[in-house]
């Protein structure tokens, strides 16, 4: 399986940006689709966006279209994750998941679909 680490979580004011990065080793990234998800305290996971193993396929949650982006580049072996616009509510943990699969335009919303998950970064945006 790959190893995912994100980064680039931390504290902002509502309306602000931020970059969450997941660097994944142990294996290339370009076999897996890739999604993050995020939990809030008290919350279930839930899901943000994906992208697919060609790039061409991305999938956003509501709560997050127009002001999330998701991409990828695979000489840095990266997936990220643009977020602006940023309010109180998108305060959560967010998770970067992968799924290794053959197929280049698959995409998923649901969390038991990815095999592949991150230890998680914070992301808090205050009001």
């Amino acid at each position: 399986q790959v190893t995912l680490v994100e980064s680039g979580g931390g504290l902002v004011q509502a309306g602000g940006s931020l970059r969450l990065s997941c660097a994944a080793s142990r294996r290339t990234v370009s076999n897996y689709a890739m999604a993050w998800f995020r939990q809030a305290p008290g919350k279930e996971r839930e899901f943000v966006a994906a992208i697919s193993r060609s790039g061409g396929s991305t999938n956003y949650a509501d709560s997050v279209k127009g002001r999330f982006t998701i991409s990828r580049d695979s000489a840095k072996n990266t997936v990220y994750l643009q977020m602006s616009s940023l309010k109180p509510e998108d305060t959560a943990v967010y998770y970067c998941a992968g799924k290794f699969i053959t197929a280049w335009a698959w995409v998923s919303v649901a969390t038991w679909e990815y095999d592949s998950w991150g230890q998680g970064t914070q992301v808090t945006v205050s009001s």
